[in-house]
């Protein structure tokens, strides 16, 4: 083979220095299946993603006309010398999908268009279009006269229109409606003046108070309850209207649409703690009486096929209507059919056959998004294109992870590329090439410890080839509970009437194939609440301008202790309020728009990056300036505030956390929205760390760990046992299960065929017994 037509034979990556590479040069074999792996945080999905699948995508969006380009999300080339040999890449990753309450399971893959169109063709009664079937589509109607311009002359014609749609009007589409509990606003046994408002903000004497005391609307000396019905409808329900109160112009509203848009409108993430527990009591949440939580018109349900009608379909566990649409068979509708079981059956192969069309897709977890995801990419024709996973095993039991590992070894056997980042050995086992990023994380990672095969990787030396075959041992003593949290009849999604009694004060591990009921158990019956800290693997809300330091609320008294130490303002040493740059507004560089081709960052000439005016880069603690502290890692920090003029007890505390997560090569300022899913989670779990609960709820925390740091998160969980604290684990990972005191086993199956416990005690009766799915697994695992 000549030496032009063998360079075709891999992707050449050289020079990439995205995030935290040193200059990595790499070639990857075509065709073959690669796995990165490495510790959290080495630099793996930076040159996967970051650099091969970026570009990628960059150059094939180049390919289209800049008008279309205009309409494309813009991609910045990445920071490498040369890649070459790239073919098309498909990206398949965990970004959760979108929370939007009208995304379901079938809108977010092609399966509700495909129904839509199959009941508007057979459905009896015919009612319609297929937007007749669509729960996004309201109904609208009109008729008006339109103007229009014909031969010169300006022509006045009637002209009427409708749109038949499927979407509920009560609740818009969503399934549910909200309603304001009156008795949380307000005290109808007092006067307003006694104090009859309990909303936040609303005291006896502030401004909130006294525009509806002095409006002149109602008396504020009757009691609520006594208000005449004009008084109760101007009080709660009065349109806007400017007016003089107390001789000043402001405009005054009913209670209820006020307290809608200053409070129910927003994010609760990111409402103070009263405020949202106030709006957790004040709304409830319920089904649509009108459509019973359908989200469609009594006309979309009422027409059927045979006995079905669309909203059945959609209530169907998937494996069902699979069942259903393969026993239907009409040739005028049959390329429509063939679509529609094969979008059903690669739900069932890849193993979500338990899902059903109408579950919201924000409710999905992070693993079942992903895998919702590749379904399109199941039966494709094409061949010779990359395939980029990340870490497709996430919240995947033992059990189904030889399905995973069969469906890429399948991807790759049609002439595709398919790059893994991972860190389960039972897949990194079935790789044909290992690339091994590390040694480290954050600034000790970045550079490639090993390239070769899966043997070579195993005696190579390095992190992860010393820990390959790591196996742990089931606990030969386990801890004695110190009470029980009783769970009676919880029937949520799959649950089958479950009763079980969650034994405290010891490290309870919940496991189960995908989609057997585990979230629905723990979340479903154990509210996060007063006593209960719930870390799931929801992603952190954050902007480019957010990082650990402001996240973690580490930035406070760091602030604090600068602003005492130089007699100013702290305010000066935050990079979002006075003290930012004013030339980039404290982002660090400046963002120049060039329409449809890709902006361009450049770092701010006047703080070089920095974020800080140069005034406020003046001021020190123990010889450091603001943005330098921000440019240390977690564990620096940690020695630098422990003594001397920068001692900060509170600051060293929260350090202490992040460090304990095994977060400590992460720089204080990094922005959130660099950080791993991994990372992210591990940043929330240390910031409830020094949260007063007694019960930790984790939800699959080994996510995104390279098996040496599981290890450490073990200890971490022993650290939380042992000072008193309840640990309850939803996890598949076999050394958390082998580590635990206790075990709590759903199943047999997914879906339907799961929600019932099959087993509760220690691991030891567990791997004895080999009685469920999951003792075979820990059996092999621990070698018995």
């Amino acid at each position: 083979m000549s030496a032009a037509s063998n360079s075709h034979e891999v992707i050449r990556v050289q020079g990439a220095r995205e995030h935290n590479l040193k200059d990595v040069s790499v070639e990857i074999p075509k065709r073959q299946l690669t796995v990165f792996t490495g510790v959290s945080g080495s630099g793996k999905s930076s040159l996967v993603f970051g650099t091969i699948a970026a570009e990628s995508q960059r150059l094939i969006n180049e390919t289209y006309s800049a008008f279309v380009q205009g309409f494309m999300p813009t991609l910045a080339r990445p920071e490498v010398d040369v890649l070459e040999g790239l073919t098309t890449a498909i990206t398949v990753d965990q970004q959760r999908m979108g929370g939007d309450p009208r995304s379901t399971v079938g809108t977010a893959t092609d399966a509700n268009a495909m129904l839509r169109i199959l009941f508007s063709r057979l459905g009896k009664p015919h009612i319609g279009s297929a937007k007749a079937f669509s729960f996004n589509v309201a109904s609208i109607s009109g008729a008006g006269a339109v103007t229009v311009d014909k031969g010169g002359k300006q022509v006045k014609e009637r002209r009427s229109f409708s749109i038949t749609g499927g979407m509920c009007p009560r609740c818009e589409g969503r399934g549910s409606v909200t309603d304001i509990d009156l008795t949380q606003l307000y005290d109808d046994s007092k006067s307003l003046s006694e104090g009859a408002l309990t909303i936040p903000g609303y005291t006896t004497g502030g401004w909130n108070y006294r525009l509806y005391a002095s409006s002149g609307l109602v008396d504020p000396d009757k009691p609520i309850r006594k208000y005449t019905k004009k008084e109760l409808a101007d009080f709660l329900y009065h349109e806007p209207e400017r007016m003089k109160i107390e001789g000043i112009n402001m405009t005054y509203e009913g209670l209820i649409p006020r307290v809608q848009k200053s409070m129910l409108a927003k994010d609760p993430e990111a409402m103070q703690p009263h405020i949202r527990a106030f709006v957790d009591r004040a709304v409830t949440f319920q089904t649509c009486p009108d459509c019973e939580g359908t989200r469609l018109t009594a006309a979309a349900r009422s027409s059927k096929i045979g006995t079905i009608s669309i909203a059945d379909a959609c209530a169907m566990q998937i494996s069902d209507l699979a069942e259903w649409v393969r026993g239907l068979d009409e040739p005028s509708v049959a390329p429509l059919l063939a679509s529609l079981r094969h979008v059903l059956e690669s739900f069932v192969e890849i193993g979500l056959g338990y899902l059903s069309l109408d579950r919201p897709s924000g409710t999905l977890s992070g693993g079942e998004a992903q895998r919702v995801k590749m379904i399109r990419h199941l039966g494709s024709a094409l061949t010779d294109v990359t395939y980029v996973f990340d870490e497709p095993t996430i919240g995947l039991h033992p059990h189904d992870i030889t399905r995973m590992n069969d469906l890429l070894l399948r991807l790759r056997d049609k002439g595709n590329t398919v790059l893994v980042v991972e860190h389960k050995p039972e897949t990194i086992g079935i790789a044909d090439h290992v690339v091994d990023l590390g040694p480290g994380a954050g600034t000790a990672g970045g550079t490639v410890c090993f390239e070769g095969t899966v043997a070579g990787l195993r005696t190579s030396g390095t992190v992860t080839g010393r820990h390959f075959d790591d196996r742990s041992a089931v606990k030969e003593t386990t801890r004695k509970p110190n009470g029980a949290l009783e769970i009676r009849g919880a029937t949520a999604h799959n649950l089958k009437n479950v009763d079980v009694d969650i034994p405290l004060g010891v490290l309870v591990v919940v496991t189960g194939v995908a989609g057997s009921g585990k979230s629905s158990l723990i979340h479903g019956s154990i509210p996060a609440g007063a006593d209960v800290v719930s870390v799931d693997q929801s992603p952190i809300k954050g902007s480019r301008r957010s990082n650990p330091a402001t996240y973690t609320g580490l930035l406070e008294p760091i602030r604090k202790a600068f602003a005492k130490a130089n007699g100013v303002k702290p305010a000066l040493f935050s990079a979002n309020s006075e003290g930012a740059c004013p030339t980039c507004n404290g982002a660090g560089v400046v963002y120049t728009d060039l329409a449809m081709m890709a902006g361009v960052a450049t770092v701010c000439e006047d703080c070089e990056g920095k974020r800080f005016q140069a005034a406020v880069l003046d001021y020190h603690l123990g010889g450091r300036d603001i943005s330098e502290v921000l440019a240390m890692p977690v564990t620096e920090a940690k020695e630098f505030f422990a003594s001397g003029e920068a001692a900060i007890p509170a600051a060293v505390k929260i350090l202490g956390h992040l460090d304990d997560v095994g977060l400590g090569y992460l720089s204080l300022g990094q922005p959130l929205t660099t950080l791993s899913g991994g990372e992210g989670q591990r940043l929330k779990l240390a910031t409830h760390l020094g949260e007063k609960g007694g019960v930790y709820v984790l939800d699959e925390p080994t996510t995104g760990l390279h098996l040496a740091d599981v290890e450490q998160l073990l200890g971490l969980l022993d650290r939380l046992v042992d000072s008193g604290k309840s640990v309850i684990v939803i996890e598949h990972h076999q050394a958390v299960m082998a580590h635990a005191d206790w075990i709590i086993d759903l199943g047999p199956g997914a879906g339907h065929d799961g929600g019932q416990i099959v087993f509760e005690g220690t691991p030891a009766d567990l791997v004895a017994a080999r009685s469920t799915v999951t003792g075979e697994h820990l059996a092999d695992y621990v070698g018995v």
